[in-house]
């Protein structure tokens, strides 16, 4: 029976291409989708799982009141690991990582012993001892329970290793970095690479210096591993007696006012487990790690799902579409005596056939896309072929979408009656039906909301590119590992301002970009009877020539000045955040401290420093030495041309090391690089979902023109214009799309306002955006219904007559 079932099946199935076609290929198109975002899911999901004690590593947290407003950071004072692996039994080991090196150390000069040539490497990280071992890191080659004891060690990752020593022989070998010739370090271990799916990503691991900072200086993440079964809740709890023990007496002896210390007492710490840190972290913006989006996670599964669903939709709607095809067939076969439950397996065993064969096309076309996915979204996925889950989870899958997507259809036409259907009388019903239509209003309603979303994402980007950030990122060029420069900075400087395409140049690494420097302190006023408002805010060591460069605008006051021998040493030069914040209406000349005095000389205008995505906060101004990177704005005209003028002046000055630049604009772009890369998967994957709409209405129209072509023709016969025909047959569908975009408005609009608000600086959501998704809706619907209409319209009457 099987057998015979199977051949009627086949033969179904070769029996109409055109509609065989679009059942399939909408059915791959849904497949593929669905395919290609499982793994992305997958992948995103699976951050930070491969340590062999994932559920008792913690990250620390801390949150406090400052003005009414919960604040939380993950920057911890050296001495604080300590403390808690001391004072708190549950805590097995307590570790930390120096942060500050994360997001400001930017590329550093690497070069070996007895070699000439510097090469420029990036994702140096410092870690103590405990960090090392809470963290997992494997070595290859020398003792982990050593390797980062003596401060001059460091330990690389096996891909760096096998790049500067090929042979093997890196344990014992000395290295430099930054061209400093006084300090030689020594590779005491290869480790294994970092997994790609980890939060933390680093090939190069240094000690911590135990010398700098104390319990006022916080610019270490904390990690724990606590014993097992622990009480989180009552651990974290506990914790607080670590405010009342170091953090409070630390502040009091530096001289904090009582009001800051009230601030102090409001500090409680919570562990976060590890795994949470990528996608589940609302500190996106604090730690500067890299991060992911559950509610990325969450739509992109939801998009893979409607996929899939318009995909079924189209099946159904095809299969009931066609059914005064298949009621003879049926109604032979009632006649002759075949059983409902013959029928339905009948049709069950086409759906599963149909679906297999989907599934083995979308899994073809997902493995054939994957690369350019790969390439959108920044990953590096690949088809777990081997894997033992995913042949058998495919083949379980095939079966139960070709079920589900059949059951509707099967139980509708086995269920004609054989007398009526003799009689002709269901032909006429099945031209329109309340279910199809329902079903198109759907698929056209998720379309229209993917086309919102998608003009939406586009504009967003494009107002985050180009909005007025309140510094001149055009025109800048960021030169990289300048730190080698060493005392030669000053004269480098100079000779870059001699060349005639050169602006002017400033000399440090903290810069409004992902990857610049930062260091948050609390500044208080002077000279107030209660020690002053605890204000926190970034400090920035400067050049002279920083605001000048950035063409940064100051509001009042005026910029540091080589004139002023004070300026040197305690001027300070804040934005207007941080003079609200401070409660200063008119700030020149008031002294601020953060430990060290400092007289207020100019506020500048609020400029964009982090991500749009947050608020723009308190900032302030130092000259200080910090030659990390060199920015050099460029005299308009051709930038190869500078730009090989200030090769050969950087050849000059070094030798044995390549010049390493970018240019602002394109870094600020890259700050954004993960809302693009999630736009593109967006517009991607919406597309298909139109795809697959379009595939549906179009089968559905072709059915249409084809049930009604003796109407059409009689018509034409009697002197219908080919106006009237076109109306007749588009006029039906273009009522349920205009009905999908009356419904699928509010639904966009709701959606991706909630998306805007993740960002501190949006666009407005505009009525232009609607009417244009609703225009691009008919448009896509009536070209895709006009192909069959303009056709049937056309025809010469007697090719729809002649059986007549």
């Amino acid at each position: 029976m099987f057998r015979t079932h199977l051949n009627v099946a086949w033969r179904s199935i070769k029996k109409d291409k055109l509609f065989t076609i679009i059942k399939i290929g909408g059915f791959a198109v849904g497949i593929c989708a669905c395919i290609l975002i499982s793994l992305f899911i997958k992948n995103e999901v699976s951050y930070d799982k491969h340590y062999a004690k994932n559920d008792q590593i913690y990250r620390v947290v801390m949150q406090g009141v400052f003005e009414g407003e919960v604040m939380k950071s993950t920057h911890f004072p050296l001495p604080f690991s300590e403390a808690l692996q001391t004072d708190f039994a549950e805590i097995e080991k307590a570790g930390k990582v120096n942060s500050i090196e994360i997001f400001g150390a930017g590329k550093r000069g690497f070069r070996l012993e007895g070699k000439q040539e510097n090469t420029f490497e990036e994702n140096f990280l410092l870690a103590d001892q405990e960090a090392f071992n809470i963290l997992e890191i494997e070595l290859e080659q020398g003792n982990a329970e050593t390797a980062l004891l003596n401060p001059q060690s460091i330990v690389l990752s096996e891909s760096k290793a096998a790049k500067y020593f090929p042979n093997g022989n890196a344990v014992g070998q000395t290295v430099f970095l930054d061209n400093d010739a006084t300090k030689p370090y020594t590779i005491t271990g290869i480790m294994n690479d970092v997994p790609k799916n980890s939060h933390l990503n680093f090939d190069f691991l240094l000690p911590v210096d135990d010398n700098y900072g104390g319990w006022t200086n916080q610019n270490y993440f904390t990690y724990v591993l606590v014993n097992p079964n622990t009480n989180i809740a009552e651990l974290e709890n506990k914790l607080a007696t670590v405010v009342d023990k170091y953090i409070i007496p630390a502040q009091i002896e530096r001289g904090r006012s009582a009001d800051f210390i009230e601030v102090l007492r409001t500090i409680e710490y919570k562990l976060q487990p590890i795994s949470d840190i990528y996608l589940k972290s609302d500190l996106k913006m604090q730690d500067g790690l890299k991060h992911g989006d559950i509610k990325f996670v969450w739509l992109f599964a939801a998009i893979a799902l409607f996929v899939l669903l318009l995909a079924i939709i189209n099946f159904i709607n095809l299969s009931t579409a066609k059914s005064a095809n298949r009621a003879k067939e049926v109604g032979l076969r009632k006649t002759i005596g075949a059983f409902r439950n013959n029928l339905v397996n009948q049709f069950l065993t086409e759906s599963v056939l149909f679906s297999i064969i989907s599934f083995v096309l979308g899994t073809a076309l997902a493995w054939a896309l994957l690369p350019m996915f790969n390439e959108i979204a920044a990953k590096n996925i690949a088809m777990p072929w081997l894997s033992w889950w995913f042949l058998p989870l495919l083949l379980a899958s095939s079966l139960l979408v070709g079920v589900l997507a059949g059951l509707y259809p099967a139980f509708y036409l086995s269920a004609f009656r054989p007398a009526n259907v003799l009689k002709g009388s269901l032909s006429i019903g099945s031209k329109s039906g309340k279910l199809r239509s329902g079903l198109v209003v759907f698929q056209f309603t998720t379309s229209v909301v993917l086309i919102i979303g998608t003009l939406i994402i586009y504009q967003q980007m494009d107002y985050i590119i180009n909005k007025k950030l309140g510094y001149q990122k055009e025109q800048v060029v960021v030169l990289e590992g300048t730190n080698i420069l060493g005392d030669k900075m000053e004269s480098f400087k100079n000779q870059l301002l001699g060349l005639s395409q050169v602006k002017s140049v400033t000399a440090t690494s903290y810069l409004p970009l992902d990857g610049g420097s930062r260091n948050g302190n609390t500044f208080r006023l002077e000279n107030k009877d209660d020690g002053g408002r605890g204000v926190p805010a970034q400090i920035w060591r400067v050049d002279y020539d920083y605001i000048k460069t950035l063409g940064i605008a100051l509001k009042k006051g005026r910029d540091f000045s080589k004139e002023f021998a004070t300026d040197s040493e305690n001027a300070i030069v804040i934005n207007s955040k941080m003079a609200s914040d401070l409660g200063l209406k008119d700030p020149i000349g008031k002294k601020v401290s953060n430990g060290q005095t400092f007289t207020i000389i100019g506020v500048i205008e609020d400029f964009h420093f982090k991500s749009l995505k947050e608020d723009i906060s308190a900032l302030s101004l130092v000259i200080g030495e910090n030659i990390g990177a060199v920015s050099v704005k460029l005299e308009k005209g051709n930038p190869t041309e500078a730009l090989a003028a200030i090769e050969a002046i950087w050849d000059s000055n070094i030798p044995n090391q390549a010049l390493s630049y970018n240019f602002m604009e394109q870094e600020f772009a890259q700050m954004h690089d993960d809302v693009q890369r999630m736009g593109k998967i967006f517009n991607s994957f919406a597309l298909f979902a139109i795809l697959v709409a379009c595939l549906g209405l179009f089968a559905l129209s072709a059915f249409m023109v084809e049930q009604r072509k003796k109407e059409i023709s009689i018509r034409l016969v009697l002197g219908a214009p080919f106006k009237s025909i076109y109306q007749l047959l588009t006029l039906d569908f273009l009522k349920l799309i205009l009905v999908s975009i009356c419904i699928a408005i509010p639904v966009g609009w709701y959606l991706m306002n909630h998306w805007l608000e993740g960002f501190a600086y949006h666009i407005n959501i505009g009525l232009g955006i609607f009417i244009t998704a609703g225009i691009i809706a008919l448009g896509v619907a009536i070209l895709t219904i006009s192909y069959q209409s303009i056709g049937a319209a056309l025809v010469k009457p007697t090719k729809g007559l002649r059986t007549e």
